[in-house]
């Protein structure tokens, strides 16, 4: 099922080009998402971020007024060999850290040239780990609210397996991304505060 991040300033308008593409659209709340059944069969919903449930009207400009970031909050995002983590309070970062760690990639090599190898690998993944950890420990202390991750969901889970992130919650919503630089971090941002959108387009007759 096709899923999009709508910024709030384009959910009115994402829901008219939903409405031109199918035809007439009937809007209902349902489970806490907006959803939209159009004549042609094709149907959307979409949810607030940060796990909130949306009982407002049925309504794309009520629900967009909805979307909004918490007072305290914050953005993990993890690949071997580069982390970034960011806390934030509303849409005004707090403080943050981008860092990189070299981790080999495979090899074809075989027999003890290829074990010695995966250990030095396993190692420097661990290293780059240990490091996102301390910087997460650090600049999520005393996080109160939600926490948005992202990118390899193996290496996000060993990051928060560290003892002094045990009372962050991470939100359902985890962030496809590619090795986490600056400009991944703050794209991250932007699409932690965005709606959610799953749409099934009907199937042609």
């Amino acid at each position: 099922m096709p899923h999009v991040l709508v910024p709030s300033d384009r959910v009115v308008r994402w829901v008219e080009n939903f409405t031109a593409r199918h035809g007439e659209t009937a809007l209902t709340v349902e489970r806490g998402a907006l959803s939209g059944a159009a004549v042609d069969g094709s149907t959307f919903g979409a949810r607030l971020p940060f796990d909130r449930e949306y009982a407002g009207p049925a309504d794309p400009a009520d629900f967009a007024a909805a979307i909004a970031a918490p007072d305290d909050w914050g953005v993990l995002l993890v690949r071997k060999g580069g982390f970034a983590v960011a806390r934030l309070h509303g849409t005004a970062t707090l403080d943050s850290k981008v860092g990189q760690r070299h981790v080999q990639g495979r090899t074809k090599a075989g027999g003890q040239s290829q074990q010695r190898f995966a250990r030095r690998r396993d190692n420097q993944a661990r290293q780059a780990y240990e490091a996102a950890a301390d910087h997460a420990a650090r600049i999520l202390a005393g996080l109160d609210g939600p926490l948005v991750t992202g990118g390899d969901q193996t290496a996000v889970d060993e990051v928060l397996t560290d003892p002094r992130l045990r009372h962050v919650r991470p939100t359902r919503r985890r962030l496809a991304v590619p090795d986490p630089r600056r400009g991944v971090l703050e794209q991250a941002v932007r699409d932690a505060c965005a709606a959610s959108v799953e749409v099934e387009n009907a199937q042609p007759q």
